[in-house]
């Protein structure tokens, strides 16, 4: 069974982290995921490209639902997620990495929830805590003895996309307390603590917000910046998964007890 996961873009995957590298097709009632399966440290561990191949789906299409989805029903109990981020803030330089521990979503058009009436009926999850702070601690740890600059703790906007945001909306995201913004963390946070599983995310800062550099914000420079922090990225998901526990201390796995559990 494979207990673990990390679900990310372009720079993240890289044929040397895995042995015995598989990639498998897993059915969904959302649709059909492809997944690599491999071995670090004596453990399986799943990846998906959230983007697809190619980084060939826009954030606002990402099919959020059945990657969750696949991993819980290939028995995943702990993900961790990678993401490239702009910073609301001066103090969270391009090149630093942020562990969010709260967020805001400003997404419009997606689908936050496996519970939409019918069948499976309605819940209400508490998200007090989005972030597993037992899985963050494990993320931190390591990147203080690997030297690597981390931030363990921040707000993650979610905004919409594709487009980047304007200079209005980079200072009010930052005035609501907001600390690096990306198109890609919620609803993934939200459906994953519905499905019982651990999640921690662990973000890239590529650039600042629009408004706070002389310079217009470009794709190229979001993929040169993480290109530049590829390898500490894959230290970091090396060590956490050479590192952890099978099982964490946390309430994660309880989330939905109040309506029976989450189901596939």
């Amino acid at each position: 069974m494979v207990k673990f996961a990390v679900i990310g873009g372009t720079g993240v995957y890289h044929p040397n982290m895995l042995q015995e590298v598989k990639e498998v097709m897993i059915d969904t009632p959302f649709g059909t995921v492809e997944s690599r399966i491999g071995v670090i440290a004596g453990r399986q561990v799943a990846f998906i490209a959230r983007h697809g191949k190619g980084h060939s789906i826009p954030p606002h299409l990402i099919n959020y639902r059945a990657n969750i989805w696949a991993l819980k029903k290939l028995g995943v109990t702990t993900i961790i997620a990678t993401t490239a981020v702009g910073s609301l803030l001066t103090a969270m330089a391009p090149g630093d990495f942020v562990l969010p521990d709260q967020f805001l979503d400003f997404t419009k058009s997606r689908i936050c929830t496996f519970y939409e009436g019918g069948d499976r009926g309605v819940v209400h999850v508490d998200v007090t805590e989005p972030y597993c702070t037992p899985l963050r601690n494990y993320i931190s740890k390591v990147a203080i003895r690997s030297g690597i600059k981390i931030h363990d703790a921040g707000c993650y906007v979610c905004t919409e996309g594709p487009r980047f945001e304007t200079s209005a909306e980079v200072k009010m995201l930052g005035s609501l307390g907001g600390s690096i913004v990306g198109m890609t963390g919620v609803p993934e946070v939200v459906l994953a603590r519905e499905a019982e599983m651990c999640y921690a995310s662990i973000s890239m800062v590529t650039n600042y917000g629009a408004g706070m550099s002389t310079q217009p914000l470009t794709h190229g420079e979001v993929l040169d910046a993480m290109r530049d922090n590829s390898d500490k990225m894959r230290t970091l998901l090396t060590g956490v998964l050479t590192d952890i526990d099978g099982e964490l201390d946390c309430s994660c796995r309880s989330a939905l007890q109040e309506f029976g559990g989450f189901k596939l």
